[in-house]
């Protein structure tokens, strides 16, 4: 089986993008793979092919992303005249447990040996960071999110691995709940994903700077993006409450109307204005004191009333501009938002309406690393000793293994 997607326009975009189409030609696919496997294709050319049947599994639970890889070998079957075929175990959004093969490839050993790299390369990233953006999803379902994680990324063709993964986590989050997910991203071209044709954002800090005032950047964008959601940045000047409720009063039809959205990243050497250890600990205890009531790691505890955005942020910042007549505008929150940061902010009922964040991409990269096995040979099962049960698997899956 095979992946499809029944929006034909967006199977359009996934087939455009530089992580299906490069490499797709066998010299730099043999540049790029390494040596062992060019040597070997050499030997078997030599002493004869055999048909071969590859699993490929990663040794953690993952959420299953296989398109980009599936439709690289596509477009390279097709090209180069490769006799292969694969097999789906898990198709796209599904959960995957540890060691469970995702997918089968069977096909000629000379042809594919060189391929195993880069097919690695194209799956394991996608599917722990899609299994990372589902997490996340679920814990906080009537949050929106933004991938803004393009700046963390090792080059163009990541950026479009991990966001595709976004998609991914965010279709299976809908199936199984309905959560918002992620709505889009930060950039132009991987928005396309989401069916969009610009990214999503606020401002950088760099633009709050170049005003002079958090007030006067808002006019600035309110006046050359008039249609936009006026997006503030405000922690620029340590001032997140005045400010916020400057540009508000700035431009009330906008804020009576929900069209200001308050970005909230304060980084981890300061508390939001306003708010200290204390404070931010009473809030806790009076919107969600049973999260203070079981045990909290030190991290936990900083998500919670700790520096930077933590729940004590969103929720003081959300009582001030109520206060102030501003119960419409929303806040979007950023800042080292991942899943575990996302499950602190949903125990405390953190009023959040956006979320925008990178770290549902891998922290821990050799968590991605996928492997593959060859675990038959012209229909013979032969494994590694203790991926024995890698054939158990295959055999509901590919047939003619012995």
């Amino acid at each position: 089986m095979t992946v499809k997607d029944n929006n034909q326009e967006r199977d359009a975009v996934f087939k455009g993008l530089v992580a299906v189409q490069q490499p797709s030609d066998l010299d730099m696919v043999a540049a790029r793979t390494d040596a062992y496997f060019n040597r070997t294709q050499h030997i078997v050319q030599h002493y004869g092919d055999k048909e071969v049947v590859y699993a490929v599994f990663l040794r953690r639970p993952v959420l299953s992303a296989p398109r980009l890889a599936l439709q690289w070998l596509d477009r390279l079957f097709e090209q180069e005249n490769i006799n292969a075929t694969y097999y789906v175990a898990f198709p796209e959004g599904e959960w995957v447990g540890a060691g469970q093969p995702i997918l089968y490839l069977k096909g000629s050993f000379e042809q594919l040996a060189v391929l195993e790299t880069i097919l690695l390369q194209k799956l394991g990233s996608c599917c722990v960071a899609a299994c990372n953006a589902f997490q996340m999803v679920q814990t906080l379902p009537e949050t929106d999110f933004i991938a803004m994680g393009a700046r963390h990324c090792a080059g163009y063709e990541m950026q479009e691995m991990v966001e595709y993964a976004a998609w991914v986590g965010t279709q299976a989050a809908q199936k199984k709940s309905g959560s918002k997910g992620f709505i889009g991203t930060a950039s132009a071209n991987t928005a396309k994903l989401f069916g969009l044709e610009s990214g999503f954002g606020t401002m950088p800090h760099a633009l709050v700077g170049y005003a002079g005032s958090t007030v006067r950047a808002a006019e600035m964008f309110h006046e050359q993006f008039p249609d936009q959601t006026l997006g503030v940045l405000v922690d620029f000047f340590g001032k997140e409450v005045t400010d916020g409720i400057s540009v508000c009063q700035r431009f009330p039809e906008l804020a009576a109307q929900g069209k200001i959205m308050l970005r909230l990243d304060t980084h981890g050497g300061r508390f939001l204005e306003g708010l200290n250890r204390q404070t931010s600990y009473s809030l806790i205890m009076r919107h969600a004191p049973e999260t203070l009531q079981r045990y909290c790691s030190e991290k936990e505890l900083t998500h919670l009333t700790g520096t930077g955005v933590s729940a004590a942020a969103i929720w003081w910042m959300r009582e001030r501009l109520n206060e102030a007549g501003f119960g419409k505008v929303k806040l979007i929150a950023s800042s080292g938002f991942d899943v575990t940061k996302c499950r602190m902010i949903a125990e405390a009922k953190a009023p959040v309406d956006c979320i925008g964040t990178g770290s549902f991409i891998p922290n821990l990269w050799n968590e991605t690393y996928a492997t593959a096995d060859i675990i038959a040979y012209n229909g013979q099962s032969l494994v590694k000793k203790g991926r024995e049960f890698l054939v158990n698997f295959a055999r509901q899956y590919v047939s003619g293994i012995e």
